[in-house]
């Protein structure tokens, strides 16, 4: 979900950046559908350019927004408004974020506002786990955390390796477990129900491990799309393009985590 984001970004980087000069050493630089444009000039390593500490920077900042906005729905938020933050939450994450996905120009500043709805949404969500199953958003959260670790770990060791059958296939799964998702909505509008996915049996449990096993892969892009536009010499700004990809990844992991938890509680 989130590499697909990511990678749309970076399509949608202009050519006039490119014309800018944002190329590695030695490369030329080209357009979103690889055609040369010149004259390349490196930027690469300078303030003008993406980096992966930058990109780290602004991932921080992002999940900070997260936590805080998260932390002020869960406190402040009465029971009764819940569904209202949620909701709310739900449809202005999803609005900021179309406009970082298609103008990532904009990331430093549509990046901090998907994190500040996405964390209410998130922070009245958990609450309501967290009443209907006592502990579970800690578990979750311990779960995210471990994942995001040992995801880091493996790319960061090259033990895992992106290479482009990889991406294509975890690309892939992404888009099909959206068009999933679609469809369960468009049904649920109707009355409809998934039969046995969104059961707390075998069938529902295999599931949700096997949605968390393809976002937590959809990590390993993310990095590899920090270090390749890093590399690359992108503009700055996507950065916080990069970083706001990052978070949608790991709010995606954590959702998924808490939905197999309750359904092993059931």
């Amino acid at each position: 979900m989130a590499n697909k984001v990511l990678e749309k970004t970076l399509n949608n980087v202009s050519s006039e950046d490119l014309r800018a000069g944002y190329a590695a050493p030695g490369q030329v630089a080209q357009d979103a559908f690889g055609n040369s444009v010149n004259p390349p000039v490196d930027f690469t390593g300078t303030a003008d350019a993406m980096s992966v500490t930058g990109s780290a920077r602004a991932a921080l900042v992002l999940f900070a927004i997260v936590v805080a906005s998260g932390t002020w729905a869960w406190t402040s938020v009465p029971e009764s408004s819940y569904g209202l933050v949620l909701i709310g939450g739900m449809i202005l994450s999803l609005v900021f974020g179309l406009i970082t996905t298609f103008k990532p120009q904009v990331a430093r500043i549509t990046g901090p506002l998907y994190a500040l709805a996405i964390g209410a949404a998130l922070g009245a969500i958990s609450k309501i786990y967290e009443d209907a199953y006592n502990g579970i958003v800690f578990q979750a959260i311990l779960a995210t955390g471990s994942i995001v670790f040992v995801m880091y770990t493996l790319y960061s060791t090259r033990i895992l390796k992106v290479t482009e059958r990889f991406r294509k296939v975890v690309i892939g799964a992404t888009l099909g477990i959206m068009v999933f998702y679609m469809i369960t909505i468009v049904m649920s509008l109707f009355g409809g129900t998934m039969p046995l996915v969104w059961d707390s049996g075998l069938m529902g449990i295999g599931f949700s491990l096997f949605v968390i096993i393809i976002a937590a892969s959809n990590l390993a892009l993310d990095f590899d799309f920090i270090e390749r536009g890093s590399q690359a010499g992108l503009p700055k700004y996507m950065n916080w393009a990069a970083g706001y990809g990052l978070i949608v990844t790991i709010v995606w992991i954590y959702l998924e985590v808490l939905r197999l938890l309750a359904k092993t509680r059931n």
